[in-house]
This record gives C-alpha cells, sequence and structure tokens, in this order.
C-alpha cells in the first residue's frame, strides 16, 4: 500500500510527533523514507543576494552555517529515530515555498504518503498565521497524515 513514506520537518516539537507516526506506517509496510527539510526563501532575510538565495534553492548553503546546522540536525532527528527502529532515512534539502516544494518532491519521487505535523489552530489564529501542512493538502494529490500535536499529546 505505502512503498514511500515522506516527512518533511522543521525540527519542532510538532514536527516530531510526525516523525514517529511517519515512522509507523514505514515500518508497518516496510517502506522507504524521505526526509524533506525546506527553507522557506520568502522568510529568509532580504539582506540576502540573489546568488545566496539561488544557492540555498539548490541545497548549497555555503556561509550561511546556523541555517544548514538547523536543516542537518532535524533531518538527522529522523535518520536517528528511522535507525532505532531498523529503517533507512534518505535526507533532502531543498528552499522555496514549503508547501509548493512538499507538493512538487512527493511528486517527483512518487511518494505514497506524506505526514506532516499540525498545531491545531483554528479561526483567525489560522488565517493570520497560514498553515504549511493546509497548503501542502490544497497542493498535492498525494495521500497526507496529518498529525495534530494536541492529540499526540
Amino acid at each position: 500500500m505505502y512503498e514511500r513514506v515522506l516527512v518533511p520537518t522543521d525540527g519542532s516539537r510538532t514536527a516530531e510527533y510526525a516523525v514517529e507516526e511517519a515512522l509507523d506506517v514505514a515500518e508497518k509496510f516496510e517502506a522507504a523514507v524521505d526526509t524533506l527539510y525546506v527553507v522557506d526563501t520568502d522568510a529568509v532575510d532580504v539582506s540576502l543576494g540573489t546568488e545566496q538565495v539561488d544557492r540555498i534553492r539548490q541545497g548549497r548553503f555555503g556561509e550561511m552555517d546556523e541555517l544548514e546546522s538547523r536543516a542537518r540536525e532535524a533531518t538527522e532527528y529522523v535518520a536517528e529515530r528511522a535507525s532505532e527502529r531498523g529503517l533507512d532515512a534518505a535526507a533532502h534539502f531543498r528552499a522555496g515555498r514549503p508547501h509548493a516544494v512538499i507538493a512538487d518532491f512527493a511528486e517527483d519521487r512518487d511518494v505514497d504518503l506524506v505526514v506532516m505535523g499540525s498545531h491545531g489552530r483554528s479561526g483567525v489564529r489560522r488565517m493570520l498565521l497560514g498553515s504549511v501542512t493546509e497548503r501542502v493538502l490544497r497542493s498535492t494529490h498525494r495521500s497526507v497524515l496529518v498529525v495534530d500535536e494536541r492529540e499526540a499529546e
């Protein structure tokens, strides 16, 4: 049923809950696991030059040690948790608008299931803050499992 599972991560506690769900599914179906960290180029400091943003889009952080460190830490967490369960997780780094990058990645890699966390915001807070998870749901034809952090606690 599921041969390839994608778990996008930003290293947050909410993403960690999604990691556990993704690995449960992968373990049950003996699926390959991909983890994806997306640098939101809209949120990257506007002082960056076009060349730096292009390098980030290609996954080359260059002098952006803090950004690269965050990306590696988040994906290494997934890889470590997968390894504890006897699974491998391939780490990927991309840049762009997170929801679009996640949807495109899922399509390109022929992902069967995307597992993402949600903060469970509603009403005005959700409208003001937006939701990458909600946008992924509207941007992909792939199955998406949403893990609500409130339910995970």
